[in-house]
């Protein structure tokens, strides 16, 4: 059996959630850790693969410049999964990344997400922009 989760992504500039990908679960439950390492190791996956022109993923890479206003950053060099994620991990333990399950807030990376069979469940990660200037 396996247990479905849609991924959306959400900023404080784009407020309207879009989907990013789908991840799929042998098991019922996982951790809040586990669903940002898969989706930060399918990212990468994808990308060095050659599958997207730009990298679109939860974290910027650290060789990325840093780009605004919609634009993209080109073909860049492979980049390394585990880096990835252990800036999404610290994103999140910042309150720099937010991970909604369904409608609830994850407030730890320990916590337990019981998925179900046969609907997709919906994870919005909302990455939260810092304010220029202040």
């Amino acid at each position: 059996m396996t247990y479905a989760v849609q991924v959306l992504d959400e900023t404080t500039a784009r407020p309207t959630p879009t989907p990013a990908l789908r991840l799929d679960f042998e098991e019922e439950t996982v951790t809040v850790r586990e669903l940002i390492r898969r989706r930060v190791y399918e990212e990468c996956t994808e990308y060095n693969a050659g599958q997207q022109q730009a990298f679109r993923g939860l974290v910027t890479p650290e060789a990325a410049e840093v780009v605004l206003n919609g634009e993209q950053v080109g073909k860049g060099p492979r980049l390394d999964w585990e880096k990835q994620y252990a800036r999404a991990a610290e994103a999140f333990a910042r309150n720099g990344l937010i991970v909604l399950i369904g409608d609830e807030q994850a407030d730890d990376l320990e916590q337990m997400v019981t998925l179900r069979l046969g609907q997709p469940l919906e994870v919005t990660f909302l990455k939260l922009v810092p304010l220029v200037g202040g």
